[in-house]
């Protein structure tokens, strides 16, 4: 901003690092999408787990976690809620018994049926200020800034 012609604060401050503007956009999108599945009676958290499951049917805890981008003690009170809840089952893997493997119940699959057109819905919100071919990039920007982040080893609390 000019103030009597003088430069102030403002004009030389720098543009926001891409990290805080992923955090920005993580956080707003994550405040709606709670707002969405709220009625549903899980979090974002839990829907994206179920989503998750729901394009990678029978994974452990730890696979989930993994697909998640959350650590190995949450993903366990995630999976526990979801069990709970009846949107989720744990069986015995066949080749490993002291394994279990997580699957979708019939109940987990209506709820993200459900919940498609308003998350959809949001998604198309999000994206509206872009054109076909700025989406289609940034989905592919997306997915390999995701790829570069998943091989560098989340430091242990």
């Amino acid at each position: 901003m000019r103030l009597n012609g003088r430069v102030t604060h403002r004009d030389r401050a720098p543009a926001p690092s891409l990290l805080y503007v992923v955090k920005q956009l993580e956080l707003v999108t994550r405040a709606h999408l709670d707002a969405i599945v709220r009625e549903s009676g899980v979090t974002a958290l839990q829907y994206t787990a179920l989503t998750v499951l729901e394009r990678r049917e029978g994974m452990t805890s730890a696979d989930l976690a993994r697909h998640s981008f959350v650590r190995a003690q949450s993903a366990a009170d995630l999976v526990g809620g979801l069990e709970r809840r009846g949107l989720i089952r744990r069986d015995p893997d066949p080749a490993n018994r002291r394994r279990r493997l997580i699957s979708l119940t019939d109940e987990g699959r209506a709820l993200l049926r459900r919940q498609a057109e308003p998350v959809a819905a949001l998604e198309a919100h999000m994206l509206k200020d872009l054109d076909p071919d700025q989406r289609e990039s940034f989905a592919e920007a997306l997915q390999l800034c995701r790829g570069a982040m998943s091989d560098l080893p989340l430091d242990a609390d």
